[in-house]
């Protein structure tokens, strides 16, 4: 279990990840995954649309690994974790929706600023409606959540009640952080993961010596 897939929100920027990566242990191989038609990535004949957007990511997972995913991607992340469960080791979501409905909380809207912003990239993310509540209780690896306490779009209520949903997770709040944190207080983000990394390796090998 040393590989580290990582998913990112809805810019699509993989870049995000390169400071976050270069901190973490070299003994776990790191996989970013790029999303097609997003942040220069080119297109694909079966990405279409944010399902299939969902099960091209799916089908990039091929061996045990840990998950790191931010914003949007932590619906790709759940998504894996509930259909290969044998696969997925781990989740870490950094300020994401988890795949829940936002709308009874005090979310910020970044819909429009994101088409704004990112006028050639498809329109998928601003569409998605996916909706994971009732089945995040089924996942049964453990769950670290990452949120900054200055986050309009991701705010702290949103990780406390993913918290509460999930049988085994975590919560870390990162001081100053907004929804970019992890690439802005990268030393803080790093040092949770890598935290969280040594869990799961002794909680691997107790299950191992039980064995």
């Amino acid at each position: 279990m040393k590989h580290l897939v990582f998913l990112s929100g809805a810019s699509g920027n993989t870049a995000f990840w390169d400071p976050l990566i270069a901190q973490l242990p070299a003994e776990y191989t790191k996989q970013v995954i790029a999303y097609p038609e997003f942040d220069h990535a080119p297109a694909h004949p079966d990405v279409y649309d944010f399902a299939s957007l969902g099960n091209y990511v799916l089908a990039q997972i091929e061996q045990e690994c840990i998950i790191i995913a931010q914003s949007m991607g932590g619906i790709f992340a759940v998504q894996a974790a509930l259909k290969k469960s044998k696969l997925v080791q781990g989740l870490v979501l950094i300020a994401t929706s988890g795949g829940i409905d936002l709308s009874s909380f005090n979310v910020q809207d970044w819909r429009s600023a994101y088409q704004a912003s990112f006028l050639n990239h498809p329109n998928w993310f601003v569409t998605a409606q996916a909706d994971y509540l009732v089945q995040l209780s089924e996942i049964q690896a453990p769950v670290l959540l990452l949120w900054g306490d200055s986050d309009p779009i991701s705010p702290v209520e949103v990780g406390q009640y993913l918290k509460q949903q999930f049988k085994n997770a975590s919560l870390h709040i990162i001081d100053g952080g907004d929804h970019l944190f992890a690439e802005q207080y990268v030393s803080e983000t790093a040092q949770l993961v890598c935290e969280y990394l040594k869990h799961l390796a002794a909680r691997s090998l107790e299950e191992l010596n039980v064995i």
